[in-house]
């Protein structure tokens, strides 16, 4: 079983580099992670064990698991409740009448696997786009400077080209900060769309269904309809249509027991509770940007609480001089570089600006 999950340890390591930042990660390493956890989970219970046991007489059972795993179930929506062993057999499984009662045909766990592995591809699509789009600028410009243990020649050498090259592209990198924006939109646009997807993956199931889950443990058991049971059940009716001897067809109606949906149904519990606090905290890290991109000041006191060994005036002078795309370098600078050696590359950055200036005068 540990074997399945081998594949994702490269996904677990971390990064020397920060160019990006804590909700982000979670887009993209956590939500990765879990969707291909799950994918494997359900890949390997699926295709390696046995995902449907049919119970039928007459017709030999592997024909018949066979046929009821390619052409699907069904359960019978309006017999979800009752005594079970005396109004029906299990929830959605009960005598009907065709034409008549209402029957609900369940195929959507053959292709859970998928699913999950074509939405931990998405999730990592803005990461994808990101680190293309940064192009290894940041590592570029740390230059080992996350190191405290960094001879004082190198150290003032490479403190020397991280200054020039900030004051030579000053108010030139705000396209640089308004690509990693963009991206942000990106991460939030694509967990709100894939909690539509699911619920139309589902059958308009899952918008509601951790909710639904809540909500039934706390009403009566002869009353309460099991949401995990109507989107998942683990027993199935299937209707088998042969030739008999005199050349009518015989309907042959079957019992299924889907194992494979007691994991499903976990699964899809865990991510409707895992998406909806993903969906919240990226809208709150967007208006978070916003804040940051309309009002300088909370860019200074950002800034400022990454350097606090800083002298204040030397912070504030470079914040004043800041654009947008000035500040986010030097923010995710701060995040790469030892504190010591960020506050002599401040003090170094705040001279060269002034004397900048002071020559422009």
């Amino acid at each position: 079983m540990f074997d399945v999950f081998g594949s994702v340890k490269g996904l677990l390591k971390i990064d020397q580099v920060c160019i990006d930042n804590n909700i982000f990660r979670l887009h993209y390493k956590a939500t990765v992670i879990i969707l291909v956890s799950f994918s494997l989970l359900v890949t390997s219970r699926q295709y390696i064990g046995d995902p449907i046991d049919c119970i039928v007489d007459e017709i030999p059972l592997n024909v018949m698991d066979t046929y009821c795993w390619i052409y699907s179930t069904f359960t019978v929506p309006n017999r979800l409740t009752g005594h079970i062993g005396k109004d029906i057999v299990q929830p959605g499984v009960a005598s009907h009448v065709d034409g008549k009662d209402d029957v609900k045909y369940h195929k959507y766990y053959q292709w859970v696997c998928f699913a999950l592995f074509f939405q931990a591809m998405l999730f990592y699509v803005p990461r994808y786009l990101w680190k293309t789009w940064e192009g290894g600028r940041v590592k570029m410009l740390v230059l080992d400077l996350n190191c405290p243990i960094v001879s004082e020649d190198c150290k003032k050498d490479r403190k020397q080209l991280l200054v020039d090259y900030f004051t030579t592209n000053l108010h030139l990198q705000n396209f640089y900060a308004y690509r990693f924006f963009i991206c942000e939109v990106l991460n939030f646009v694509n967990v709100v769309g894939q909690i539509f997807f699911m619920d139309f993956f589902l059958d308009g199931e899952f918008s509601t269904y951790g909710s639904d889950v809540l909500s039934f443990t706390e009403m009566e058991p002869e009353q309460r309809e099991d949401p995990m049971a109507r989107v998942f059940p683990k027993v199935t009716k299937c209707t088998f249509n042969k030739y008999g001897p005199s050349g009518t067809v015989q309907r042959f109606d079957g019992l299924c027991v889907l194992p494979l949906n007691i994991v499903n149904e976990k699964i899809y519990v865990f991510l409707w509770f895992w998406f909806i606090l993903l969906s919240v905290l990226s809208g709150v890290s967007l208006l978070y940007r916003l804040a940051v991109i309309f009002a300088p000041k909370i860019r200074l006191y950002l800034l400022r609480t990454k350097c606090r060994i800083a002298a204040y005036d030397q912070v504030e002078t470079i914040g004043n001089k800041c654009e947008i795309g000035d500040w986010f370098v030097l923010y995710q600078l701060s995040k790469n570089i030892d504190p010591l050696i960020f506050k002599e590359v401040i003090n170094d950055l705040s001279k060269k600006l002034e004397g900048k200036e002071s020559v422009s005068v």
